[in-house]
């Protein structure tokens, strides 16, 4: 089918639109950080980057413990890719290559658990927290999604392509269970994982009201929650508070930009079946 001239021109209209309108917060965010309050809020607002890059910088080092606040990020959103990655991995195997009872209902019930909203469920597990004394450390941060149902399910589908006569080529050579999926499920799906690393780093680095109630002391404060003590009940300083967004988007920037062909090639892999 021929393209016409004005088909092409629309075409990449709409493309630069729609890069302007995912670009534009975060250039509006690098802007903010080399500015003063007073310059983000006038009308119009500039758009163009201030001098006050080292003024906001120094003020957010001075309100929270940035460093504190992004080790204790790194711990728990490293540890809970790696930890919920192996876990939803074998789910997905699981749910894609083993025949057993109740299967297709056990993972319709994982699909449904993705339209409960996370808030109906915080009341009953910060009980169940409470009870076993673990509020207010990693474990609580970590535990409670590490089962990740959306990871699960995109795992799954990835799986899925897995030729089964790998598999039971691999068992007649004697190997166990837990051998095909360490030596040879998981090195096939890299990237897959990859993938789906990502999704899961993205997912914790960003969560905030789960540790804003599990956390009570100032130490283990993840950098979303630090954040948020930035703004006050009157007034906010806006440039510092872009300054804080600006420094918390940096690692899942690095991350993407390491990982983004593993990315690409592991979503579109749940369409390809064997």
């Amino acid at each position: 089918m021929r393209v016409s001239g004005l088909q092409k021109t629309l075409f990449y209209t709409v493309l630069i639109l729609l890069v302007i309108l995912t670009i534009g917060p975060y250039y509006w965010m690098l802007v903010g950080a080399t500015n003063p309050t007073g310059n983000m809020l006038n009308t119009p607002p500039s758009f163009i980057p201030g001098d006050y890059f080292l003024e906001n910088l120094r003020s957010l080092l001075s309100q929270i413990d940035i460093w504190r606040s992004l080790f204790n990020s790194a711990v728990t959103a490293v540890s809970f890719t790696f930890i919920s990655g192996i876990i939803c991995a074998a789910a997905g195997f699981a749910f894609a290559k083993y025949q057993f009872k109740g299967r297709n209902i056990i993972f319709a019930l994982f699909l449904l658990s993705m339209m409960v909203p996370y808030q109906a469920l915080v009341v009953p597990q910060f009980q169940l927290f409470a009870s076993f004394n673990l509020l207010n450390s990693y474990t609580a941060i970590i535990l409670p999604q590490i089962a990740y149902p959306f990871a699960i399910f995109l795992m799954r589908q990835n799986m899925q392509s897995i030729p089964t006569a790998l598999i039971e080529a691999a068992r007649i050579d004697g190997s166990s269970e837990t051998g095909i999926f360490f030596k040879i499920v998981l090195p096939t799906m890299i990237p897959a994982i990859a993938a789906v690393s990502i999704f899961l780093f993205t997912h914790q680095w960003n969560n905030f009201l789960w540790p804003l109630i599990t956390i009570t002391t100032q130490d283990m404060y993840t950098l979303p929650v630090a954040l948020a003590t930035l703004a006050g009940l009157e007034t906010v300083d806006y440039g510092v508070l872009m300054m804080g967004a600006a420094i918390s988007v940096l690692p899942i920037f690095i991350a993407f930009l390491f990982l983004q062909r593993y990315f690409i090639a592991g979503i579109i892999g749940g369409s390809v079946k064997e």
